[in-house]
């Protein structure tokens, strides 16, 4: 099966299921069976399968709660971001499920995400909401406080070209950030117009997925990796 056809599996799997979204590791798998560079996540179902994962990715890891019933992970108290050791892992597994069962008594878990824990950087989004008219609307701005107080993001309707990609980075108001703005490198441009390439084509063979969040993307001088994905289906 190609890494396509898995990725459509996992959607008509949530579909046949009555979900209306992924979890974050579907997200994450479908995300990468279209080249999107996703930060490592596996799925642990034991404490001690979460201490020999950690270990293959290597320590900082973040931990969160992989639930068909848990949307808002935090407010449940099911993400513990910094764990260092295999103390650590054991005692943070133990709590996430612990939270999950006092805030969520019903939710069917499937285990827990053991995550990479990405290097701090500049932080963007990409996105894209489905029109009933025009089919794929693709954002992008920068994240954090940027995206939720300046409203500051561009859209265009896929299919885009590298053209499109590049002129919706610069349309921003907070460009100069990207390029470089005092103890702020300057961003990988290339890295995020084939962020935003692959999630246009992500969205045109998806037509079930109605909206899809890519925030945080933390973009370096050299590359950007994707934090949390999020996708809803229509």
């Amino acid at each position: 099966m190609s890494p396509r056809e898995k990725a459509k599996e996992i959607i008509d799997g949530a579909i046949k299921e009555g979900r209306k979204y992924l979890m974050e590791y579907e997200s994450k798998m479908v995300c990468q069976a279209y080249g999107l560079p996703v930060a490592r996540s596996v799925i642990a179902r034991t404490a001690e399968e979460a201490v020999k994962l950690s270990r293959e990715i290597g320590y900082p890891v973040v931990l969160k709660i992989a639930s068909p019933d848990v949307i808002h992970k935090t407010d449940v108290g099911g993400v513990i971001v910094g764990v260092k050791n295999d103390e650590e892992v054991v005692k943070a597994y133990e709590k996430i499920m612990e939270n999950v069962k006092k805030h969520k008594p019903d939710a069917r878990i499937i285990g827990v995400l053991v995550q990479e824990m990405a290097p701090q950087s500049t932080e963007v989004i990409v996105g894209m909401v489905r029109d009933s008219q025009f089919g794929p609307a693709i954002m992008f701005g920068l994240g954090g406080i940027f995206v939720e107080i300046l409203k500051d993001v561009s859209f265009r309707i896929a299919p885009l070209t590298p053209g499109d990609a590049r002129e919706m980075i610069q349309e921003i108001k907070a460009y100069p950030v990207l390029k470089g703005y005092r103890n702020l490198p300057p961003a990988d441009i290339d890295a995020l117009v084939d962020v935003i390439l692959k999630t246009s084509q992500l969205s045109l063979e998806n037509p079930e997925v109605s909206q899809l969040d890519l925030n945080p993307i933390f973009v370096y001088e050299k590359g950007a990796k994707i934090v949390d994905a999020r996708i809803i289906l229509g």
